[in-house]
């Protein structure tokens, strides 16, 4: 095994050797096993329900939106804009800017927010796919790259050093281009954490999304303090920090305030807060419209707390403004 303290491993450096297989089931209380299910339609019916005048969005438009767009589709990638039905897709991308999904477009969890396709995904990793974020990256004259994906909980490696091939192969074809990545918790495995943490990306970002509380409704494989850890790790190897969370899921305000202090705990530099917004009525549903004054107060409270920088409206989403957090 080449020495991998000089720089980031690379997928051909690496044994990316299947895990064994698990079982596809679930405890529903914050475990690391996986479910690789579709998402089950709510007996409810949940309904988006009415959205409030301030959560209105513009449509795609313009040439850039339709430049992007074409990049995307040549060099057949994924981006979370799509694939998370963003609702400031039309936005950012008449901006020229857009957040990258690698490892596939197929989850392994189920949680109870996302648009993402959950199952098991294809077994073999796509190992040209770092050259080609690049490239679009490189065409699209990106200076801030945003680099996230599905949960691979399939793997051992949880896909990590395609992350790191990502990150190298965007430096080397732009130059000067900043990368961020908003990853997985790779189930906590460090040694898999360390493979993207060797690479050095600009913003390290993992998302706890929600309230310890809602965890096993919303997160159901996921787990608030192994979340917690990986960002200490991230900010104990000197990386600038970032993790966010959606309101209106069922959440108390002083919940909201006991993570800020969670964060500032383990030295998180941005934090981002904004609204959940159903995606279909399979998904959750929305139980609080969250009033803009509460964002602002949210921004103040946190930063007052010791926060860098609290991004928080209810349009925001973890890549929104991302260039402006590095």
């Amino acid at each position: 095994m080449p020495d991998t303290k000089e720089r980031p491993r690379t997928p051909d450096e690496v044994d990316l050797d299947e895990a064994p297989k698990e079982s596809l089931e679930t405890s529903g209380d914050g475990d690391s096993d996986f479910m690789g299910l579709p998402v089950v339609e709510n007996k409810n019916q949940n309904q988006p329900g009415k959205r409030p005048e301030w959560l209105r969005v513009k449509l795609p438009y313009g040439e850039t939106f339709k430049d992007v767009h074409e990049t995307v589709e040549e060099h057949d990638l994924h981006t979370v804009c799509q694939s998370a039905r963003c609702p400031n897709m039309g936005e950012c991308w008449s901006a020229g800017t857009a957040t990258f999904m690698i490892l596939g477009d197929v989850c392994t969890r189920s949680c109870g927010f996302c648009a993402v396709k959950t199952g098991r995904p294809p077994e073999e990793l796509d190992y040209d796919e770092p050259r080609r974020v690049a490239e679009a990256a490189a065409k699209m004259d990106l200076q801030h790259v945003v680099v996230t994906s599905v949960n691979r909980d399939e793997r051992e490696d949880g896909g990590a050093p395609i992350f790191a091939e990502t990150i190298r192969r965007v430096r080397e074809k732009q130059s000067g281009c900043t990368v961020e990545v908003l990853t997985p918790d790779f189930r906590g495995i460090e040694d898999a954490i360390d493979i993207v943490l060797d690479a050095r990306p600009d913003i390290f970002n993992h998302n706890v999304e929600t309230v310890p509380r809602l965890y096993r409704r919303v997160r159901p494989q996921a787990n608030y303090e192994r979340s917690l850890r990986v960002l200490g790790r991230a900010k104990d190897q000197g990386l600038r920090t970032k993790s966010g969370i959606m309101v209106g899921l069922g959440e108390e305000r002083d919940e909201v305030l006991e993570i800020m202090d969670d964060f500032v705990d383990v030295g998180l530099d941005v934090m981002t807060i904004g609204q959940y917004m159903q995606p279909t009525k399979m998904h959750l549903p929305v139980e609080e419209w969250v009033h803009p004054d509460v964002f602002d107060w949210y921004k103040e409270v946190g930063e007052d707390k010791g926060l860098e920088h609290v991004e928080s409206g209810p349009l925001v989403r973890s890549s929104y403004h991302a260039e402006e957090h590095v």
